[in-house]
């Protein structure tokens, strides 16, 4: 036993961050909680890890570590002004943690962490919805950076909404709020995606992930999917309250003040080209004032909106390319094409459309969004590219094969490329129409735009 001990004690010495002069004490009793902890017997660690805590508070950051999974234990467990005293104290151990162990606690994550569990326990706290938005918003303004849980930021937004709808927040401060945390988790999708390419690359490329690359795939996955979740949960929440009948007026009679502020600007033309307010004479103002005050791909894209409203098609293809020419960054430039090819195949210019997607793909493999609108373009053409009815009815097979891509490269997108696939494949052929036509197997071409084959499933 002795001997387990002592080398139960030299691990932890190296495993966690010490001083050169240890309390005895405090060694000793760490181990001890410490082994509790492992074993998942909060009770018992709960108070050799008080101990620890308060008489050496600088001595490991293991006290931080499992503290908080002890005080969880306990909020658990607890009712009414127990289970408010153990909150406070996680709150106050966050707090602790920053102060004695810095360069290990990143400031916006655990301050935004101390603001969630307020907020999750905001009745039993009589948390105010003014005093926990002031908490968030007091993370966010500490470290943005490290402020990227999308549970958090979601709450963080939800609170600036339920402020708005009881007065007590202006419109522009709503959608100043909003532009400010669509702009952080479309960074963070950006990062994620930028992590997840290489591994979907190799992937498509025919070679198994190794190592540890399947367990880092399943991780930015889910940050991917979450942060998907909470965009569509941000629109709902906002719904009209960002209709063009609240935005052109706010921006109206804003306008004068901000006409040279390029954030201020930007965010509106986005805003208003989102909210489909592009017919209003202030989109054209906005846009223009964008241009003069930064020339840029943003800017060159919009102008080709206003050229595309003006019937001047050519002219728009134009500025929508050399919005693309302008951009450096990868992920913004695969979501230019995949706006452009979007206008083309709106348009009815599949062809066109379909070379757009494709470069999207090639610079965000991640995203599958392409493959689902190059699906539908093929299914939309099923009865114009085919020169028999079974042959027409053969390219939705081909839809149904893109549609399955988005799938398999992008996790946000794998129910609605399930559900695309299944309606694709009950359109085409059925297995009564295969067997008397006797082609299983065969390899059917398919003309006009498509210009691509597909075949026949075997039965």
């Amino acid at each position: 036993m002795k001997t387990k001990f002592t080398f139960l004690f030299a691990l932890l010495l190296v495993g966690f961050t010490g001083f050169a002069q240890q309390d005895e004490e405090c060694m000793t009793k760490l181990s001890i909680f410490h082994e509790y902890v492992k074993a998942k017997n909060y009770d018992a660690a709960y108070e050799p890890w008080m101990a620890v805590r308060n008489k050496c508070p600088k001595f490991n950051n293991a006290i931080y570590i499992d503290g908080e999974k002890i005080l969880e234990a306990k909020i658990e467990k607890a009712q009414g002004a127990e289970k408010s005293a153990f909150i406070n104290d996680l709150v106050l151990l966050y707090e602790q943690r920053a102060e004695n162990f810095p360069s290990k606690t990143p400031k916006g994550e655990y301050a935004a962490k101390a603001c969630q569990l307020q907020y999750d326990n905001r009745e039993i706290l009589n948390k105010t919805d003014e005093e926990l938005y002031n908490c968030f918003d007091a993370a966010y303004k500490l470290d943005k950076a490290t402020f990227t849980n999308p549970k958090s930021l979601y709450t963080y937004f939800s609170l600036m909404v339920d402020l708005y709808d009881a007065k007590k927040k202006s419109a522009g401060e709503l959608f100043d709020k909003y532009d400010d945390i669509v702009e952080k988790i479309d960074s963070e999708v950006e990062n994620y995606s930028a992590k997840l390419n290489p591994l979907i690359e190799k992937e498509e490329a025919g070679t198994p992930l190794s190592g540890n690359e399947p367990a880092y795939k399943k991780y930015y996955e889910s940050y991917l999917l979450n942060y998907d979740i909470i965009s569509a949960g941000m629109d709902k929440k906002l719904g009209d309250r960002a209709n063009c009948d609240n935005l052109i007026p706010l921006y109206e009679k804003d306008f004068e003040a901000n006409k040279t502020n390029e954030t201020w600007v930007r965010r509106a033309v986005a805003k208003m080209y989102e909210k489909d307010c592009t017919d209003s004479p202030l989109f054209v103002k906005l846009v223009n004032a964008q241009h003069e005050l930064n020339p840029s791909a943003n800017s060159a894209y919009y102008l080709g909106v206003l050229k595309d409203k003006e019937g001047k098609s050519s002219e728009a293809v134009k500025f929508y390319q050399q919005a693309i020419n302008l951009e450096t960054d990868n992920y913004k430039k695969s979501k230019l094409y995949y706006r452009v090819g979007d206008k083309f195949k709106k348009s009815g210019s599949f062809g066109q459309a379909r070379n757009y997607f494709r470069e999207a793909l090639k610079l965000n493999p991640s995203n599958g969004r392409p493959y689902l609108a190059i699906a539908a373009m093929y299914a939309a053409s099923a009865n114009s590219c085919g020169d028999t009815p079974f042959n027409k009815r053969a390219v939705y097979w081909l839809a149904a094969q893109e549609a399955a891509k988005a799938g398999n490269v992008d996790a946000t997108l794998k129910k609605a490329s399930a559900q695309s696939v299944a309606s694709y494949n009950a359109k085409a052929p059925q297995r009564s129409e295969i067997f008397s036509c006797g082609c299983s197997g065969k390899v059917i071409n398919i003309g006009c735009w498509i210009n691509g084959s597909v075949t026949v499933p075997n039965i």
